[in-house]
């Protein structure tokens, strides 16, 4: 009796098949030391655009060989937290909520504006925080995330790339851009 042609294609093993194997970054590939570091200047951009730019860096959505399981990502540092902006109404009817000590009734309510005035590193830090997955690696990933109210940083030493325009083409389309 003949055999079927394809009947020797499924005969060999998985490790033999060189035409179908899949990357898999491996430990190096994650390693934090040869990680880029890279700076974005956050004056006048928008908040929600900002972040989900900033968590797909965190995350190493840009890279090709991302794995949605292992840490892909750079380390991102942002100045000029103070100077983000928000559209609409958000400057006055955005809260944020936190519990001081985890009581019932110790809950603290705080505008946007009011925020912005007293921690406006704060405002970047949680907007991202969400958009980050709640997880082992969530902590992780946020942890490379350095946000600075101000134009200086002390991460100089790490020569980090600014990819401020970069960002800027992304967040806005051609009729938005300013």
């Amino acid at each position: 009796m003949v055999a079927h042609p394809s009947d020797r294609i499924h005969s060999f093993s998985r490790t033999q098949d060189l035409l179908n194997t899949t990357y898999y970054p491996k430990g190096e590939d994650t390693d934090c030391s040869r990680k880029p570091w890279i700076v974005i200047d956050a004056e006048g951009l928008r908040l929600g655009r900002l972040s989900t730019l900033i968590a797909t860096y965190l995350r190493g959505g840009n890279v090709g060989s991302y794995s949605p399981s292992m840490n892909m990502g750079t380390y991102v540092v942002v100045i000029n937290a103070e100077k983000v902006t928000v559209s609409g109404k958000k400057m006055t009817d955005k809260v944020y909520r936190r519990h001081e000590t985890g009581r019932p009734g110790s809950m603290k309510e705080e505008t946007f504006i009011k925020l912005q005035q007293r921690i406006p590193e704060r405002i970047i830090e949680k907007a991202v925080k969400g958009m980050l997955p709640k997880n082992r690696m969530g902590r992780e990933v946020f942890g490379q995330m350095k946000v600075y109210a101000g134009p200086d940083h002390p991460h100089a030493a790490q020569s980090p790339v600014d990819v401020t325009a970069e960002v800027k083409a992304r967040c806005y389309s051609s009729t938005q851009r300013k």
